[in-house]
């Protein structure tokens, strides 16, 4: 695989991230510090499976998620299901695929491409 191919897959994936936690106004300096640790450890998954490229917008998304969980709480939370105070996390599907959506994972209902939470929250 090209090395600007592999840049730019990063890059991409880096830009929708971002724009997710923006859109959730969670885009602190030490939340981004996440991203781009997960930005680091896909570059690596991908030069060792070239072919993985076109899943890196889910797996960093997946990633981010998976930390921020660890440190802060879910995120970001499924604006779909508001009532009845069960707030749970969206998902990101395919887990391993091209095209990554965030879905509710209790009602199967697609919210957003990963990178377009912002129209939806």
């Amino acid at each position: 695989m090209g090395r600007m191919k592999l840049e730019h897959a990063l890059h991409a994936a880096r830009a929708l991230v971002l724009a997710d936690l923006a859109a959730g106004e969670v885009a602190q300096a030490d939340i981004v510090s996440l991203v781009e640790d997960a930005i680091a450890h896909r570059r690596w998954w991908v030069e060792q499976w070239p072919e993985g490229v076109a899943y890196v917008a889910g797996l960093v998304a997946q990633d981010v998620q998976d930390a921020l969980l660890e440190r802060y709480g879910r995120w970001p939370l499924c604006p779909v299901c508001t009532q009845g105070g069960d707030l749970h996390a969206l998902d990101v599907e395919p887990e391993l695929g091209p095209d990554p959506h965030w879905v509710c994972g209790k009602t199967a209902v697609a919210v957003a491409p990963v990178g377009s939470l912002g129209t939806t929250l």
